[in-house]
């Protein structure tokens, strides 16, 4: 896949870039690890007062860079600021409180004297230069949730961006430097995915976190399984959304439109799988094929339009390729199904209805806005085709009864559960799925800690 910026609205190449040679990857190795070693040194403080520079850059830029990304990957231009502002946001949490997530931590008094040691500590440690390996689907905000905890602990990094968002890769690159971080705490590697696997083995690289299909999380998970080098992978999701009989039906219906289309539907985390109480299947389900079928398409630069084109040719044919499956086995198709004539990678609004267990939808992630309907008989049945999914990232539940929110908490397979509300990340919170998923977390507590070195320092009497 060539590096280039190919508006998806058009189908027209913009711009194209030629892959880092050998040379240069290899100065920009020696220079990350190089810049570790008196980064790492850094207090908080002077971190902090870096990061947060980078946010105030970042706000300031807010109407130029969403354009870029609406440029690049399709998102609808008001989205498109609202993840940049986000991404500020977030910088400065992270800046306020990674002093407090890593300070030194001190066993239970009984532990350290049954030991019979004086003092033990444990200490949070950078690991070193990381590479992350991010999508095209969120271009700024998957690569600022990886970077801010990962320059707040003392680590470099090292982006290899989606090769369609090359302007937003090296936007972030030239933003942390704008800020004042050494030109080595975080470089931007244009090359190609065949470059990975080399670029991780590399001994001077420490780990890796990847956002993005299960192939290549499979694929940089067996390469550092090899090297043995730590990894976060976050993967597909096919995400359940339970409707049951105490919901508000009406603002579930609602709240189902922007979950499913959010970021024109190309988000792991979006409601995919709309799992209803028969009970109220039928009143949700005409409000929500309505609320999908009024959604303007169109020009993602234009600030009325709610859904923009899919961010490759490839991605339309894959999900074409999905509903039509469906459609030939046996699916009722409520609302848009049909690819729209005229230029740019456009897929409207779809929901389809009867999905069995038999159809590739139902199991497959559905990267665009399609959504398929489930009826089911209880709570039961509800939890097991939540659950029956490869995937395991985040799930939906809509219920006013405690113990319902119990047993779905108890039981749903998934990285998170929201409760009346749609999935949405926050860098206070964990965030991460199981099963094909992913594992490890990012963001809160958690994420800045996955890349560090957990070190117990221990004094004798």
């Amino acid at each position: 896949m060539p590096i280039a910026t190919v508006n998806p609205a058009s189908g027209e190449t913009l711009q194209t870039y030629e892959a880092m040679g050998e040379e240069e990857l290899e100065r920009r190795l020696q220079l990350a690890e190089a810049t570790f070693r008196t980064y790492r040194t850094t207090t908080y403080a002077e971190r902090a007062r870096l990061l947060n520079r980078a946010a105030d850059l970042l706000d300031e830029d807010r109407a130029d860079i969403g354009r870029v990304m609406t440029t690049e990957m399709g998102k609808p231009v008001q989205q498109a600021r609202a993840e940049a502002a986000k991404c500020a946001r977030a910088m400065r949490w992270y800046a306020e409180h990674a002093a407090e997530l890593l300070a030194d931590e001190e066993p239970a008094a009984a532990d350290v004297k049954d030991s019979g040691a004086a003092r033990v500590l444990v200490r949070y440690r950078p690991l070193g230069p990381v590479l992350a390996v991010m999508p095209w689907n969120f271009p700024l905000w998957q690569v600022v949730r990886f970077a801010a905890p990962a320059l707040m602990a003392g680590n470099v990094g090292l982006l290899k961006h989606a090769s369609n968002v090359p302007q937003t890769a090296l936007y972030l690159e030239d933003l942390f430097h704008r800020a004042g971080f050494a030109e080595g705490c975080f470089q931007t590697l244009l090359v190609g995915s065949g470059a990975v696997d080399d670029i991780l083995r590399d001994e001077r690289v420490k780990a890796a976190t990847l956002t993005g299909s299960e192939p290549a999380g499979r694929a940089v998970a067996s390469t550092a399984g090899e090297m043995v080098k730590k990894t976060v992978l976050e993967l597909g999701g096919s995400d359940p959304y339970v409707v049951m009989p105490s919901a508000d039906v009406d603002r579930a219906a609602q709240i189902a439109v922007t979950a499913r289309v959010q970021n024109n539907g190309q988000s792991c985390i979006a409601a995919k799988r709309f799992i209803v109480h028969t009970d109220v299947y039928d009143a949700f389900a005409a409000r929500f094929v309505a609320g999908m079928a009024a959604l303007k398409v169109g020009d993602p630069l234009q600030e009325e339009t709610e859904v923009g084109p899919l961010a490759s040719e490839q991605g339309r044919a894959d999900l074409e390729e999905l509903v039509d499956d469906a459609r030939r086995s046996g699916a009722d198709v409520l609302c848009g199904g049909e690819r729209p004539d005229g230029p740019g990678w456009y897929y409207p609004p779809t929901v389809l209805a009867g999905v069995t267990r038999e159809m590739r939808i139902h199991r497959e992630e559905a990267f665009g806005p399609v959504a398929t309907l489930y009826r089911a008989g209880d709570l039961d049945e509800a939890v097991l085709i939540a659950n029956d999914s490869p995937f395991g990232l985040s799930s939906n539940v809509w219920t006013r009864e405690d113990a319902e929110v119990d047993r779905f908490v108890r039981d749903l397979e998934a990285g998170g559960v929201f409760v009346n509300g749609m999935t949405a990340s926050h860098p206070g919170f964990p965030f991460g799925g199981v099963k094909r998923s992913g594992y490890g977390r990012e963001l809160s507590g958690h994420g800045i800690r996955e890349f560090c070195n957990i070190t117990t320092v221990w004094h004798g009497v």
